[in-house]
Parts: structure tokens; C-alpha cells; sequence
């Protein structure tokens, strides 16, 4: 096929639609093309596209089909594609490489990327992929591999620009041009003692805009977030975020500089956290849909299992009153009512909860302010929909016992949810148990026991159904 062909096939640049994704006729045109063994032109519609958009191909093509598009326009696979690509999408094709061929990938990525492939690696695997690395290169992965999972000495880059305070800004420029071996992508230089501990920042336009004998250390920065290398990644992210940083230095025991953290890195990670608690409250995994099914299943029945205890719990509540339910129905109508309507009052307050945990808006220092103010909340819904509900049962039923208990069970069930909905979370995190784990299946409880009781107990202190 010649060149002008091919251009005419790749005309028509509608690869992305008005959201930045990949259309999925270009997707079809593609995967016909390897299908059909033209792939030449399947190579020719990728190419121009972005790492990123190249990972949302392979992400968007069937798990049967990723190895023939990757055949095709192998030449296009570089570490920029690798390290955009979802993680079980990525084991997919590493599986197909030698121990070189990931070596000499690995090499090529900053050294978290190079971790977040290296790590997901069987034992052996790694040991293998490591001996064939350069020594410098290996040392890096094996030291960012013994810092805990989800650290920022796992999170951080090695490659960094840090020069002496007695420098001018004449020096640090000279060194910037001199130096081939340095990184290239870098906002601030760290500027350190002479035992290599950080003392300050200068951002590159300062230095551009400084004249040469000025010494470095009166255009830097003294002020900076220094990030240990133990430090959780979701913590650093929250620091990130409060102190609108770009980048941070990592330190690490006795407070020496060895790497940095870039703000491109915790935008990864504020999605993936804020996704994972989401997830984690619904009990269904990881919720990635390239996760393999037989791990999906695994989680999510785990949880569906946990949760069973909780329903029989609730059933054996109800069969209390089983002969109050036999003489007066619909006590059985309402009775769901009151309880999913705690469940669903339940799950705003632990929503609001969790969240306000991970971001450290509460802390034990405003604890008992929170649990007042989620009080109210529940009491104010509370009274409204009971007083709904109430005047409902009564138009419909002609039965004022029946509204009174109904209403007032609905206030009460609102009250123990939007209660539950905090102690219970805050409680789990005080014993550093992760309350997105957890508080759904306590909440849960609460509500639909609580429920039952509350308006089946009710009933029979009025006498309905006696």
C-alpha cells in the first residue's frame, strides 16, 4: 500500500469524538485491518494517535484480539504507551515479552512507572528481569521494591536536579546546560546542604529571571512539604492537594533528599482513591472491568456472604412479631418502607463520612461537632418524611394508630442511620481498620434491624394487629 493510500485512510482525523475518546468505528477499523492482515494500515491509524489514547485502544480491545494489535503495530509500544495502560491490560501483553524485552522497556520509564510493572511481576520473574537490567537502573527498582506498597518511595522518581546553597544562579544554569545526563522533565531545582538534606526549592522561571551572581540561596524557597519515603500515597496526595504543590522532595529516615514526587503522578492517584473508596463501600472490588472475572467474583461474593449473617439478623427481627404481622398485614407493606429508607439515610451519612475521613476534614477534634450536625440532619429529614408518610398511611388506611407508628418509626430509624452513619465509621477508623471497608455491612445492620423493631415494637405498644 503506498504512502498516499495509507494517508487517505488516516485522513479523516476523527480518531477521538468531542470527549477525547476513542470512536468506536476507528476502534472497528482497526481491529478489522489486523483481522484481515492489513497491518500496515492498522499501524497507519495508530500511529498518529497519543501513548495515552494508544492505551485506550488496547483497553477497548477484546482480551482474544490484544495480541494480533500488538503484533501489528509493535514498533508503537514504547514505555510512554506502557505507562498510561491499565494494569490487567498491561500484564496482558507483558506476559508475551522476555526478561530483556522488559528490561530494555523498564529502562526507558521513570523509575515509579518502571516499579508499577516490575512489582506486579511473579518472584522469579522479577529476579530474572533484574539481572538483565543495567546495575544502575537495577539498584533503583530493587531499593524503590523494599519501601512498603502504596508508599512514596514507591510513588517517587529518582531523577531530580539538586544543586549546592553556595551555588550562584550562574553556576546552576551552566551545570542545567552542562550536564546531559539529567533529567528532562523537572518545574523546581532542590537546592541542599552538604549532608544532601533539602533546604529549599527555586522554581525554574525564578532562576530565568534572576540575574547570574545572585547566590541560589536567596532566590529559593526555605518553605516545602517534605514527603517521607514511608508515607502513604493517598496522605502525600492530600498534600498535594492542601498545599497546591507541583512538586515535593522525599526524604528518607535521617532526612536526606532521595527523589521527588510530581504532581502528574498524584492525579493517578487521587482518581484511584477516590474510586476505590466508592467501591469499596459497595463491597464490588476493584470495579475494574478489565479485572478478571474469577477475581470479581471472589469480591464480590466475599461481601454478599458477609452480609448474609446481617439479613437473617433482620429476618429473625421480624419473626418476633409474626403473629401481630398474621392478624394486621400491612404491617408487613410498611414495614420494608421504614428500613430501606434508613438504609438509603444511612448510606448519605457514611458516604459524607468516609469521604471527610480521607481528606482529614474530620479529625477527633471536631468528632462530636460532626455527630451533632448529622444529627440534626437525620432529625430535620426524619420529621419531614414522617410526617409524608404518616399522613399517607392514615388517607389511605383510616387508621391514626397506623400513621402515628409509622411516621414516628421513620423518624426514629433516620436518627439511628444518620448515628450509625458516623460512629461507625469514625469508630473503625480510630482501631485503624479502613471504614470504606467495613461500615456498610454495621450501617446496614443497624438500619434494617433497628428499623423493624423500632416500627414492629411500636405497633404493638399501640395494639395494632392485637
Amino acid at each position: 500500500m503506498s504512502d498516499t493510500e495509507l494517508s487517505e485512510i488516516v485522513a479523516p482525523t476523527s480518531e477521538l469524538d468531542g470527549d477525547d475518546r476513542l470512536r468506536p468505528a476507528f476502534v472497528e477499523a482497526v481491529l478489522d485491518a489486523v483481522e484481515e492482515g492489513r497491518n500496515a494500515e492498522a499501524r497507519a491509524l495508530v500511529e498518529p494517535l497519543h501513548p495515552a489514547d494508544i492505551a485506550d485502544l488496547f483497553e477497548l480491545t477484546p482480551h482474544e484480539r490484544r495480541a494480533g494489535l500488538a503484533h501489528a503495530v509493535a514498533d508503537l509500544l514504547d514505555a510512554d504507551v506502557f505507562a498510561e495502560m491499565n494494569e490487567y491490560v498491561r500484564e496482558d501483553l507483558l506476559d508475551a515479552l522476555s526478561a530483556s524485552e522488559l528490561a530494555d522497556l523498564a529502562a526507558e520509564l521513570d523509575t515509579d512507572d518502571a516499579v508499577a510493572i516490575i512489582e506486579d511481576l511473579e518472584p522469579e520473574d522479577q529476579r530474572e528481569v533484574l539481572r538483565a537490567m543495567e546495575p544502575d537502573d537495577r539498584a533503583a527498582i530493587e531499593e524503590a521494591l523494599s519501601y512498603p506498597e502504596e508508599s512514596a518511595g514507591r510513588l517517587m522518581q529518582r531523577d531530580l536536579v539538586a544543586v549546592p546553597e553556595h551555588w550562584t544562579v550562574g553556576d546552576t544554569i551552566d551545570f542545567l546546560r552542562a550536564s546531559d545526563e539529567l533529567t528532562t522533565d523537572f518545574w523546581e531545582i532542590f537546592v541542599v546542604d552538604a549532608k544532601h538534606h533539602p533546604i529549599g526549592t527555586c522554581a525554574l522561571s525564578w532562576i530565568l529571571r534572576t540575574a547570574r551572581e545572585v547566590p541560589i540561596a536567596e532566590v529559593m524557597k526555605r518553605e516545602q512539604t517534605l514527603i517521607p519515603t514511608d508515607m502513604d500515597q493517598e496522605e502525600v496526595a492530600l498534600r498535594f492537594q492542601k498545599y497546591a504543590l507541583i512538586s515535593a522532595a522525599v526524604v528518607d529516615g535521617s532526612g536526606r533528599l532521595v527523589g521527588m514526587i510530581t504532581v502528574d503522578d498524584i492525579v493517578h492517584i487521587i482518581q484511584e482513591e477516590a474510586g476505590e473508596d466508592t467501591l469499596l463501600l459497595s463491597g464490588a472490588g476493584e470495579g475494574d472491568i478489565n479485572e478478571p472475572i474469577r477475581f470479581t467474583v471472589r469480591a464480590r461474593l466475599t461481601w454478599l456472604l458477609v452480609n448474609l449473617p446481617t439479613a437473617m439478623l433482620a429476618a429473625t427481627v421480624v419473626g418476633l412479631f409474626d403473629d401481630r404481622i398474621a392478624r394486621f398485614a400491612v404491617l408487613a407493606q410498611l414495614m420494608g418502607i421504614v428500613s430501606g429508607m434508613g438504609g438509603n439515610a444511612g448510606t448519605q451519612t457514611l458516604a459524607v463520612v468516609v469521604r471527610a475521613l480521607a481528606t482529614n476534614q474530620l479529625t477527633s477534634s471536631n468528632t462530636v461537632r460532626m455527630v451533632w450536625r448529622e444529627l440534626r440532619i437525620a432529625a430535620a429529614n426524619g420529621a419531614t418524611l414522617g410526617l409524608l408518610v404518616g399522613t399517607g398511611a392514615y388517607l389511605w388506611f383510616d387508621n391514626v394508630g397506623l400513621a402515628v407508628v409509622f411516621g414516628l418509626a421513620l423518624l426514629i430509624n433516620n436518627l439511628v442511620a444518620g448515628m450509625a452513619g458516623v460512629i461507625v465509621p469514625v469508630t473503625l477508623d480510630r482501631f485503624d481498620v479502613d471504614p470504606a471497608v467495613a461500615s456498610s455491612v454495621f450501617v446496614t445492620t443497624c438500619t434494617d434491624s433497628l428499623g423493624f423493631l423500632t416500627f414492629l415494637g411500636l405497633a404493638a405498644l399501640w395494639g395494632l394487629g392485637g
